[in-house]
């Protein structure tokens, strides 16, 4: 499914916004069983958390393209796992909080019962094996997050990580994949202020942020929230929507000159 996202949300922005059923079905028929068509396919778009919504019989959009980044719904998320690899590791602890208009108005925060947890993992973490006996289940755990996430931009410190490990776990469990765009808060930080370095740690530190322990889920998952805050302070006139502050995270030099010049 991420290829249908990615190339949905390309043609998305090639066109305002805004495709025709006839748009829409020639992306979506490329990736479609003889057990899927066109209007299966939207209904496992929007489950997956990728922001599409249908107009009419016609015309579909994707909405961060016309919510403001402020009105934007954001849910920031951190992780702590038992290892680096999905396939081999697990989450053990899950933290979210769910922001929209400057506001914190939903947040996530559970273990997940894991039977494996090295000894060098409860040293960075402060996780106790004990901790994690009577947690929910992996699948009940991230099914809790898939429906606390629902469409809202999927947002993280070093979102690569978090965002692959997630994505892989879900499909494991049968939570599909993840659809929800993303946000990097390293890379937007990178974008908007100067700093010696990026890490988590570092921005805690130097940007004076109060948190209660590094390396825990949910003090994280505040922490990087308050990074994209720090960052909102100086984005540029022009991103005005969530899909252009996505596109600025991730846009060269270039391009932001090119983009201040024009406005």
């Amino acid at each position: 499914m991420q290829k249908v996202f990615n190339e949905l949300t390309t043609a998305f922005r090639k066109h305002d916004g805004v495709l025709s059923e006839e748009q829409y079905k020639h992306i979506v028929t490329k990736y479609t069983t003889l057990l899927e068509d066109s209007d299966t396919i939207f209904i496992l778009l929007q489950a997956s958390g990728y922001p599409i919504s249908q107009i009419d019989d016609e015309t579909y959009r994707l909405e961060t393209c016309f919510t403001s980044h402020e009105a934007q719904r954001y849910c920031v998320i951190d992780i702590e796992t038992n290892g680096a690899k999905p396939g081999t590791s697990q989450v053990i602890e899950i933290g979210a909080i769910m922001i929209q208009n400057g506001q914190i108005i939903n947040r996530l925060e559970t273990f997940v019962e894991c039977a494996f947890l090295p000894e060098y993992i409860s040293k960075i973490t402060g996780i106790e094996p004990t901790d994690l006996i009577g947690a929910p289940s992996r699948k009940e755990a991230l099914t809790q997050l898939r429906h606390f996430m629902e469409d809202a931009v999927f947002v993280a410190h070093n979102a690569d990580f978090d965002y692959s490990f997630l994505d892989a776990s879900f499909e494991r469990f049968g939570l599909g994949n993840i659809g929800n765009p993303k946000l990097c808060t390293i890379e937007l930080a990178r974008r908007t202020f100067e700093s010696e370095r990026y890490g988590l740690a570092y921005l805690i530190e130097t940007l004076g942020i109060e948190t209660a322990t590094h390396h825990r889920a949910f003090s994280d998952a505040v922490c990087a929230a308050k990074v994209m805050e720090k960052s909102f302070e100086t984005l540029p006139e022009y991103v005005d929507t969530a899909d252009a502050l996505l596109q600025f995270s991730k846009s060269s030099k270039k391009e932001r000159r090119l983009k201040k010049d024009k406005n």
